[in-house]
């Protein structure tokens, strides 16, 4: 994740978990129980999960483990296609919660979303998707250990790019959308992935269930907060509806943040909110709009929730170098828990009220889909 979860992934995370001050056991989470059943997908009759939580790497996916709510582990099923570092699912034994790990980045992310909807192994017609991981934020919107739910996802790096000190002191950033020569105007060359647009109703719904978790925080995070002037940044932890971006790149600083906070504005005609950078949501929602034409999954049944483990920009007084490589945000801890108390919540609460509300769906009152109009219906943004 650009900036996001750079410092998290950046670095080394167990130290950085071990010298966070939780209020949940995390480190006992992060021990995974022993694979009580591990098969080939090719052995296994189809399985037709509630909710199918999707992970990026491993502090994410870990914190669903060894948690009294249910035990992804009970099953496990190597399917071809995925990461070589992560090659398996893990489901229930009643199959109703699945997991799996995409691996980094959009390649990774896509490679292992479209072998899943592509294997036999599941049934995904009615399955939940709930992308689950930690991100970086910007702090005129939220602070660490933050819980972000998307309603747009943006892949903001998908333009021209130039080194700023090649062109110029006219411009005020080195990307610049395709098809035009300044920053600021709308893309005349259009790829299809620019902007995704989810369930806006099923959002509202998920923030209502995380919003019964009791959010973690950490003495260090609170410390760093405080360095900040907007009152977004040092606030505690909260539950908010603002939207994401995605760039394989890791960022970090004003100069870049503003410019991808400038092209959410403009691609979503000034809907969307710059807050939440990552590096993997756009790429699983293309493989499953996708698979969504396919009629392998339903695209209105998606959820995108990232918890917040440090700043996209230093706060004053401090460079960005230094704020990337050398300045302990304190948020990695409580995002990576926050992930787990929130998640929890949101997945027994589809759980809960399956039978008449979920399992029938939740009827989008907003456009979904991409930038084409791909599911139907007319795009309100490009």
């Amino acid at each position: 994740m650009p900036s996001f979860a750079m410092l998290s992934r950046a670095l080394l995370w167990l130290p950085l978990l071990a010298g966070t001050v939780l209020t949940a056991a995390v480190p006992e989470k992060l021990r995974p129980r022993h694979h009580s059943n591990h098969t080939n997908s090719s052995n296994v009759g189809p399985i037709k999960p509630k909710v199918f939580i999707i992970n990026l790497f491993t502090p994410e996916s870990a914190v669903f483990y060894n948690i009294p709510e249910f035990n992804v582990l009970e099953h496990n099923i190597t399917v071809p296609g995925f990461s070589p570092k992560f090659p398996d699912a893990h489901c229930t034994s009643n199959g109703e919660i699945c997991q799996l790990v995409t691996g980094e980045g959009e390649i990774n992310a896509a490679a292992t979303i479209s072998s899943l909807v592509l294997d036999k192994t599941f049934d995904l017609t009615t399955a939940y998707f709930l992308i689950a991981g930690i991100a970086g934020v910007n702090p005129e919107v939220a602070t660490t250990g933050s819980v972000l739910f998307a309603r747009f996802e943006v892949q903001v790096a998908l333009q021209y790019e130039f080194d700023i000190r090649d062109i110029g002191s006219n411009f005020s950033t080195g990307y610049i959308p395709y098809g035009v020569k300044v920053p600021g105007e709308y893309p005349t060359a259009i790829y299809g992935t620019e902007v995704f647009e989810v369930n806006d109703a099923l959002r509202s719904l998920a923030i209502s269930f995380a919003q019964t978790a009791h959010l973690n925080d950490s003495t260090t995070a609170q410390q760093y907060r405080a360095k900040y002037t907007s009152t977004a940044a040092t606030n505690t932890p909260s539950i908010l509806a603002c939207d994401g971006a995605t760039s394989d790149v890791y960022y970090s600083g004003p100069i870049l943040a503003t410019a991808f906070a400038n092209y959410t504005t403009l691609i979503t005609n000034n809907t969307g909110t710059y807050c939440s950078t990552a590096q993997e949501d756009s790429a699983i929602l293309a493989s499953l709009l996708r698979a969504t034409k396919a009629h392998l999954v339903d695209f209105s049944r998606i959820i995108v929730m990232r918890t917040a483990s440090n700043f996209d920009r230093p706060p004053p007084g401090i460079s960005a170098y230094d704020h990337f490589f050398y300045r302990n945000s304190g948020g990695f801890g409580p995002a990576v828990e926050n992930l787990y108390l929130a998640g929890r919540e949101v997945i027994t609460g589809i759980l809960g009220q399956w039978e008449g509300v979920f399992g029938e769906g939740i009827r989008p009152r907003n456009y979904i889909g991409d930038i084409f109009g791909s599911l139907g219906g007319v795009p309100d943004f490009g």
